[in-house]
């Protein structure tokens, strides 16, 4: 072992021996830090079937509709550069509940929103405070277990992670169809209610106080600048990122894929739904029965092949089933699969890189994913929505470019990460 990792593994062991969580306790408390990370997604994909009924009753541009995703998309990510570092300092449940309650109060400056100026106002406060969760509730899971449990933790928070971007638009169609779109929004604001209350009672804080960390400006500035210019952190985050977005496209492209090109009512989003969420429970499943039996690199690997393969099935059935519903829809599911597979192993190896600002990796790691689902949003999801084919070479080449950073990460070389 060289001197970078004997480094790496002391420090590591320093912080990796939480107290045993065994039985209901463990399950339950997986469960609210899965619950966490669903804000984000929902809060992004529960308004895209609104779209119109927003334009029209707010006499919004489609432009002006693409900003008020783009515009949370932004603040999302750049805020997500915050959340961990200040649950660093402060602890993790403050952080958390306040980031719910000021995103409920922001869901509810948007049902009320009465011009387009003022629901994108509300649309940026939005996602000030939606990545709080996704943030601060990888780096507790990283708090609360050791290696191998976190892996099957991870793999619990990825469904809800990855379910919640393949439900929300099927949620928000019902809703919108059923109520009006200032509806979804209420939505938004009550189920982060609820959750700010099952997090007060029942979250426990799993920061310590002598683990906390400073939150002066340049310490601060600092260990950014450190994660930043690590390649092995940013191309493991990359790799992580980039395979998503590959599946994400047809999420943000929702109302083009379904409502368009297979011909599907709001209401009938659900076979998206249907598809993804299958693969991901299937694949989230096999990673946590694989957890400590089965390499985590060598399940990386294997979630990328099966993400391959899943893009091949996506042109192939594009060219030649062009707008049939499950020929459309299946390929999609079985990339969730791979994605799930080889996610939780990716975010525990980032996370651990540095494992004394564990909150400050995870923003950094949600930081990068949410520039790529900026860029995708803003950038390559309107270049290419107008086509099934160039949507599915869209998705390949997510993954390829996934593929690529996860090969350079295992050859660079490992340096001491000491603070």
């Amino acid at each position: 072992m060289t001197k970078p990792e004997q480094h790496q593994s002391k420090q590591a062991q320093a912080f990796d021996a939480p107290a045993p969580i065994v039985g209901r306790q463990r399950l339950a408390w997986a469960l609210l830090l899965a619950a966490l990370s669903s804000i984000g997604p929902f809060a992004i994909d529960t308004y895209l079937p609104a779209f119109e009924g927003i334009a029209n009753s707010l006499q919004a541009t489609p432009l002006q509709m693409q900003q008020s995703l783009s515009i949370y998309l932004i603040a999302f990510a750049v805020m997500n550069l915050f959340h961990g570092a200040i649950s660093d300092a402060v602890g993790r449940k403050p952080v958390v509940l306040t980031g719910l309650l000021l995103f409920s109060l922001a869901s509810v400056g948007c049902a009320l929103a009465s011009s387009i100026e003022l629901l994108l106002l509300c649309r940026f406060l939005q996602g000030l405070c939606a990545g709080v969760g996704m943030v601060v509730s990888r780096a507790m899971v990283r708090d609360l277990f050791p290696p191998e449990e976190a892996q099957r933790m991870f793999s619990i928070v990825t469904i809800f992670f990855g379910v919640a971007p393949a439900i929300a638009p099927w949620i928000g169609g019902l809703v919108f169809v059923r109520w009006g779109w200032q509806a979804v929004f209420w939505f938004l604001a009550a189920l982060s209610i609820l959750l700010l209350i099952l997090q007060a009672r029942l979250l426990p804080e799993s920061l310590k106080a002598q683990d906390r960390q400073s939150l002066a400006f340049t310490p601060l500035l600092k260990a950014y600048r450190r994660m930043a210019g690590s390649p092995r952190f940013i191309l493991l985050c990359i790799s992580s990122a980039l395979p998503f977005n590959g599946f994400f496209l047809y999420v943000l492209g929702a109302a083009q894929f379904l409502g368009v090109h297979l011909k599907l009512a709001p209401d009938q989003y659900y076979w998206l739904f249907m598809a993804t969420v299958a693969g991901m429970m299937l694949g989230s499943a096999i990673s946590s029965r694989l957890s400590g039996r089965f390499p985590p690199m060598r399940q990386v690997r294997l979630g990328l092949w099966i993400g391959a393969l899943a893009s091949v099935l996506n042109i192939s059935s594009t060219i030649a089933f062009p707008g049939q519903v499950w020929m459309a829809i299946a390929p999609i599911g079985l990339f969730t699969l791979g994605w799930s597979l080889m996610v939780p192993a990716i975010t525990v190896r980032a996370i651990d890189l540095y494992p004394s600002r564990r909150g400050m990796a995870s923003s950094m790691q949600s930081f990068i994913g949410g520039v790529s689902n900026s860029v995708m949003a803003g950038v390559i999801v309107p270049a290419v929505m107008h086509s099934l084919l160039a949507m599915a070479l869209a998705s390949a080449c997510a993954l390829a470019l996934g593929v690529i950073a996860w090969m350079i990460h295992s050859r660079v070389p490992l340096r001491a990460l000491d603070e």
